[in-house]
């Protein structure tokens, strides 16, 4: 078996004197599509953030891509220049277009010609169907059409893992098939991807495992097939029970 993708074993996370996560053990092989879901305040954005260090844990060891995330910031720069991450709420610039929001990492970071940093943009554009409003700002979009910007502007810089916080909750409920397709499609390209989701359709469609966390813990894991058909602790039926309604 190859090693895993992300391999998280026994991450602690604290806000004070609230413990957020708990003894967390978690892996992710190369190209699984992995699903985190549970009720609010369970610790599913939590662990993602641990991913590319916007958190910091306490306890235990993350590695990603075989790197160890800790407080080397070489290491910490590795890791980010492998993971990509897409929010609830898009954070693209709003005094950039589309395409520059695209673009400027590609230049600053890895210091890439405009012309190709721009060519790779328009790619990854015609393939979440947002080429034609390439040259629009963020405030002329709608809010599909800026999520799509914002996963395009991840793949630009070419990850080896995708991380999605909730990318439909702050849609309206028309937009919210735009963006599935679009993840839809790089999930059968074969991408590594981490997904906080309650698009439980999408779950069942993309995901290779589910996890279903609850108070900070992994409670249960399984297929989706099993995971939705029949669920192994009280918690989760609980949980699918009102979610499903």
């Amino acid at each position: 078996m190859q090693d895993p993708m992300i391999a998280m074993k026994g991450v602690s996370k604290w806000y004070g004197d609230f413990k957020v996560l708990n003894g967390v053990d978690l892996h992710v092989q190369p190209g699984e599509k992995l699903i985190l879901c549970g009720p609010s305040g369970s610790g599913k954005s939590t662990t993602i953030r641990l991913l590319n260090r916007l958190e910091e844990h306490q306890e235990g060891q993350i590695r990603v891509n075989g790197i160890e995330m800790n407080g080397d910031i070489r290491n910490i720069q590795r890791i980010r220049a492998d993971v990509g991450m897409v929010f609830q709420h898009f954070n693209l610039f709003p005094h950039l277009t589309a395409l520059q929001n695209c673009t400027v990492a590609l230049r600053l970071v890895k210091k890439m010609p405009v012309r190709e940093a721009e060519e790779r943009a328009m790619r990854y554009f015609e393939r979440v169907r947002i080429a034609q409003h390439a040259g629009k700002y963020p405030g002329q979009l709608s809010g599909g059409q800026k999520q799509r910007v914002a996963i395009a502007r991840s793949l630009c810089m070419e990850p080896k893992v995708m991380l999605f916080d909730e990318p439909t909750s702050a849609l309206d409920p028309e937009m919210v098939k735009e963006v599935l397709d679009a993840m839809v499609q790089f999930a059968r390209d074969g991408m590594t991807m981490v997904c906080v989701t309650h698009e439980m359709g999408f779950a069942r469609e993309v995901g290779d495992r589910v996890v279903f966390m609850d108070r900070g813990e992994v409670v249960e894991t399984g297929t989706p097939a099993d995971f939705f058909r029949a669920p192994q602790t009280p918690r989760a039926r609980e949980f699918l029970g009102q979610i499903l309604a």
